[in-house]
């Protein structure tokens, strides 16, 4: 059972020192990048792509492109140096947009979409994207990530980005124009990058109907997500976690669902669970002292409360393989 109350007293954490809730999501879901490709393609042409279990992303080095996603009524229009998320990697097609609708003749099979000496399609205008898709680690149903609109566009082109942004788009598009010794390495970092520029915009544009973004702009919400995130394993209650941000119990408790999508102390329960998944499988810590820093008062507790979550007990989870770390990033070139 969880931990009991302790009487501590507690104080709104100061700014410069609140846990980075973004930061500790990414580093303990750890996702990773799982192919990289670069593609050039002549006008007229399209790409229809199924639907996949990762999330996709594309960049586009050169040229434009339209992207249509499956269950979205208007397309997007992409022009160089913009990139485009699919967070939930739905099906959707590509094309250059020179038709109303792209012809039968235009489609290129997916299997195709590899570098070649001239472009793949047609004679006319080149578009060269770099490709690339994310697989996350123990939980992708963080609230966080569910999220996640279909579609993430960033642009530098608009104003909106930033110029570390229109960096890292340079250092992709260079890199896999002429890959080297650890190139791999170097682009499975950018597109590290590119993953937080999407979760900054979002957290950029809290002011949407989105759940989980909104509350990391909320002051108290947000304040109380830090508190969760810093220390995982204190006994925290919806009243002291109501205290420490300075707000009254009922408010807190209703704004945070409202905001989060689920209660405080499920979404504590959840994320002790995410961060004792990885502490088991990252380090040689006894069951005991791992139950501890999850806020567990006994072993045996925590491992009914682990195995009620992730389907096995804590030792078989330790010696599981890891299904999310079977292969390593792969540049095509």
């Amino acid at each position: 059972m969880p931990l009991r109350p302790k009487e501590l007293s507690f104080r709104p954490t100061p700014p410069e020192l609140e846990t980075d809730v973004v930061s500790d999501v990414l580093e303990t879901l750890r996702f990773k990048t799982l192919l990289f490709g670069r593609v050039e393609l002549g006008a007229p042409w399209a790409v229809r792509m199924p639907r996949k279990a990762n999330a996709s992303f594309y960049v586009v080095a050169r040229g434009s492109l339209r992207l249509q996603v499956e269950g979205t009524a208007k397309p997007v229009f992409l022009s160089a140096g913009d990139v485009v998320l699919l967070p939930r990697a739905p099906a959707h097609t590509l094309d250059d947009g020179s038709r109303r609708t792209p012809a039968a003749s235009d489609f290129v099979p997916p299997q195709q979409l590899r570098p070649s000496a001239a472009p793949l399609g047609g004679p006319g205008q080149v578009t060269t994207l770099v490709t690339g898709c994310f697989q996350f680690g123990a939980d992708p149903a963080h609230p966080l990530l569910r999220a996640f609109p279909p579609v993430i566009r960033l642009s530098t082109q608009d104003g909106q980005g930033t110029p570390s942004l229109a960096a890292t788009v340079q250092l992709i598009t260079a890199e896999t124009a002429s890959p080297g010794a650890g190139s791999a390495l170097v682009l499975g970092r950018l597109a590290d990058v590119l993953l937080v520029h999407a979760l900054r915009a979002q957290t950029a544009l809290a002011g949407t109907k989105q759940a989980g973004w909104k509350a990391l702009a909320d002051p108290a919400v947000g304040n109380a997500l830090s508190l969760m995130h810093e220390q995982p394993g204190t006994p925290w209650t919806v009243e002291r976690l109501a205290r420490s941000v300075g707000v009254s119990r009922s408010g807190f408790a209703a704004r945070f669902h409202a905001l989060v999508g689920e209660t405080p102390l499920h979404y504590l329960a959840n994320w002790r669970m995410i961060r004792a998944a990885r502490w088991l499988r990252e380090s040689t810590d006894s069951l005991d002292t791992i139950a501890e820093r999850a806020g567990y008062e006994s072993a045996p507790a925590f491992s009914k409360a682990f195995k009620r979550r992730w389907g096995m007990g804590p030792g078989a989870y330790r010696r599981a393989p890891t299904d999310g770390e079977a292969g390593p990033l792969r540049v095509d070139t």
